[in-house]
């Protein structure tokens, strides 16, 4: 089953959405797949003309993120430079020192990175990733450079890890990402799959056929448990499972 896309403006989201939707009038940030009940992954599309907020989730919202497209110098943050103590990192926040204090990563199409609940983190402009996380929405935000939005001090301080945090993943096989909630794998058609457990199959590049079905890149597909079928065409997909039968 195909999901449906949910588009959403944001203020640091793009108007070039292109290959995976058509380029949009409005600033869109985000594009989240629905239309299954119960669903225990969240997938989503991120596109940034400017930097995300410095943020950190609770438990129940671990994720990954998996880069699609990159302009020149983009980058991500996760984890921080040295130790702080929880007075340094508020402060940190209030006064903006924060961005200097974060861990930045350069990021490249093709590049992985896991963000665990509790690792505080921002994504730069210039980046079209595709995440995939837990279902949940929760976000403590930190610092916005001087947006006026909402920050969460008591709550993302909280729950926060103030050390470093090695989030690059250097995959040696098709395995990009395994953690206790899900596991993700990059797969190539054409090929046959057999679907042991629920999992969620995204098309990232060119177009093809899922069990006899037209898919292409920008798409979100739930497979069923024991289920069967043939990818075919030409498309790098990544396939989501989590652990335990949905």
């Amino acid at each position: 089953m195909r999901l449906t896309p949910s588009f959403r403006e944001k203020v640091w989201g793009s108007k070039e959405l292109e290959p995976w939707f058509p380029n949009s009038q409005h600033k869109i940030g985000e594009v989240w797949f629905e239309g299954v009940d119960n669903l225990p992954l969240l997938v989503k599309f991120l596109f940034t003309s400017e930097s995300l907020s410095v943020q950190v989730h609770p438990e129940g919202k671990t994720e990954m993120w998996h880069i699609l497209a990159a302009q020149p110098g983009a980058k991500i943050a996760a984890g921080f430079r040295e130790t702080l103590t929880a007075e340094r990192l508020r402060a940190a926040a209030l006064s903006g020192e924060i961005e200097d204090l974060l861990e930045w990563f350069d990021a490249a199409p093709g590049d992985t990175f896991f963000i665990p609940n509790g690792t505080v983190h921002a994504i730069g402009a210039g980046l079209t990733l595709c995440e995939i996380q837990q279902y949940s929405d929760v976000t403590y935000r930190l610092y916005d450079y001087g947006r006026p939005r909402e920050l969460h001090l008591d709550q993302g301080v909280a729950v926060s890890d103030r050390g470093p945090y090695a989030a690059r993943q250097h995959p040696s096989s098709d395995v990009l990402v395994s953690c206790k909630h899900f596991v993700t794998e990059r797969l190539r058609s054409p090929m046959r799959l057999h679907a042991a457990q629920f999992q969620l199959l995204i098309v990232i590049e060119g177009h093809g056929q899922i069990g006899g079905e037209t898919a292409k890149a920008g798409e979100v597909w739930h497979v069923p448990k024991d289920s069967e079928f043939d990818l075919a065409g030409n498309m790098v997909l990544l396939r989501t499972s989590v652990l335990t039968p949905a």
